[in-house]
């Protein structure tokens, strides 16, 4: 008997009123998958010490759904109407494709089969809690980032670094970490005269950054003014990150090749939804950043 971390263990005991019991294996004690098994029970919740007997067998759902164990499904290929990913998978996935880790060493990282990360990242799954800290040790987060937790939390809330060390950034490392796409703030003055910042999708093409807005919103308000427009990254865990500041003109898009050109090679759609098909791009007259580390890096 071998399983992997997030396989079943199902007793299918011979007497007829005894009760069947199932539950997700959270933790192996060899590394080949032998027993025993640390399983968290359906029934109970709890954790117990498992040396299974001749009535138990290994349900290894990293090989397909629920109620078709043992029936192999290449990871690359989902078996045909598969579910959606659940914010879990969401998650796993987002942050491992971040770090620029293949799903082979995530789950050589994290001790798990490749299989079972795949039902992880592409099903609404829900890891046991032995198999998310794993994975978020593999990725360097935490289980309750890959939950959720925190969401609503805004960054940097962790610890300074001790020895920070805070310098400015050039040009031409400010267009690497504005990249192509993502979510940035532009800073305007709004209609009554105050000041406001808003969060936008953004593309940049040919070093203009560019974002869909209707003509009627608040963004819309900066064509034609001078506006700024920050983009940031902060690292919790490492308590480190850094901030990009563009200031340009803004001006509306017109020209329906140009307009079709952004709209074609859009990585997503405005998440605020609606009718959003008035492009607005800056041309960056300024183009300052700046990145905080350790001081002995």
């Amino acid at each position: 008997m071998r399983a992997h971390l997030g396989d079943q263990l199902v007793i299918e005991s011979t007497k007829s009123d005894a009760t069947r019991r199932d539950g997700e294996i959270v933790g192996l004690h060899h590394t080949d998958g032998t027993p025993p098994y640390d399983v968290r029970w359906s029934d109970t919740d709890e954790v117990t010490l498992v040396f299974p007997g001749p009535d138990a067998h290994i349900r290894h759902l990293e090989h397909g759904h629920p109620g078709t164990a043992h029936e192999p499904v290449s990871p690359a290929q989902p078996a045909a109407g598969a579910a959606d990913p659940g914010d879990i998978g969401r998650r796993v996935a987002a942050e491992r494709r971040r770090q620029g880790l293949g799903r082979e060493e995530t789950a050589r990282r994290a001790r798990m089969s490749p299989g079972y990360l795949a039902y992880v990242e592409e099903h609404p799954a829900d890891p046991g809690a032995a198999a998310l800290i794993r994975l978020a040790d593999a990725l360097g987060t935490t289980a309750a980032a890959l939950r959720g937790g925190g969401a609503d939390l805004p960054p940097g809330q962790g610890h300074a670094l001790l020895h920070p060390r805070l310098r400015d950034l050039g040009p031409d490392e400010c267009r690497a970490l504005l990249s192509t796409h993502g979510v940035g703030r532009i800073a305007l003055s709004a209609p009554d005269g105050r000041p406001a910042a808003v969060p936008v999708n953004y593309e940049v093409l040919d070093d203009t950054i560019a974002f869909r807005t209707a003509p009627d919103s608040l963004p819309a308000a900066a064509v034609g003014t001078e506006v700024a427009f920050e983009v940031d990254h902060v690292d919790e865990a490492l308590s480190q990150g850094w901030s990009v500041l563009a200031v340009g003109t803004a001006s509306v898009v017109t020209e329906p090749d140009a307009v079709r050109e952004l709209t074609e090679r859009a990585h997503t759609t405005p998440w605020p939804g609606g009718e959003r098909e008035m492009w607005v791009c800056i041309r960056p007259t300024s183009l300052t950043g700046r990145r905080i580390t350790p001081a002995d890096r």
